[in-house]
């Protein structure tokens, strides 16, 4: 892709304690590398020069860990504050998915993903699933397969809660990788689907 072509995804996330950083970096990796020129926005530091970026990108992935059953308050703030874009619709049409971590394996993480969901059908946004079939499902399988905790409305991840950022474990990184290069093709396919319309 020409670098007129290629789209633009935002990585907008909160990290309580760096593990949800690490899939932040990772879904921002798998994104570039499918094509996509990325930017990653620390939610609860966030500028009105980024404010500008998320309105001006072509996709936004959202990301925070879940905490009591839903995405931190960080993130909860910054939902609230992009309500200004919700009554505009600034948002609309835009490409969204999500991404979470917790410490327990299952963690109430689809509460967590299904308020990101909820969020960007507010907004108007198409979502992108993860895409890919449930690992560790049979006598065959790994805790090292991709997707391996079974998510499919996003990429979910579990880290030990008295482990460091550095225990994300790696089939949670290449599951998050591959949500960012899901969202920069699925992304891209709309680009060019409006551009061959506008012709």
């Amino acid at each position: 892709m020409s670098g007129s072509d290629r789209p633009t995804v935002a990585v907008a996330f909160h990290s309580g304690y760096g593990h949800t950083a690490v899939l932040a970096e990772a879904v921002a990796r798998g994104a570039a590398e499918a094509g996509a020129q990325v930017i990653s926005i620390a939610v609860d530091a966030i500028s009105e020069e980024q404010w500008a970026q998320l309105d001006a990108a072509d996709a936004i992935i959202f990301g925070a860990p879940t905490y009591m059953g839903t995405a931190s308050a960080a993130f909860h703030a910054f939902a609230e504050a992009s309500s200004k874009r919700w009554y505009t619709q600034t948002w609309a049409d835009k490409i969204a998915a999500g991404f979470t971590n917790s410490g327990a394996k299952n963690g109430d993480k689809s509460s967590t993903l299904g308020y990101f969901f909820t969020m960007a059908a507010q907004h108007g946004m198409h979502w992108v699933s993860l895409g890919v079939q449930p690992g560790w499902a049979s006598t065959e399988g790994s805790e090292d397969d991709v997707n391996r905790l079974g998510y499919f409305v996003g990429a979910g991840a579990q880290t030990p809660v008295d482990a460091g950022p550095e225990a994300v474990h790696r089939s949670d990184i290449a599951t998050a990788e591959g949500l960012g290069a899901r969202v920069a093709r699925q992304t891209a396919f709309f680009r060019a689907g409006r551009t061959a319309l506008a012709v």
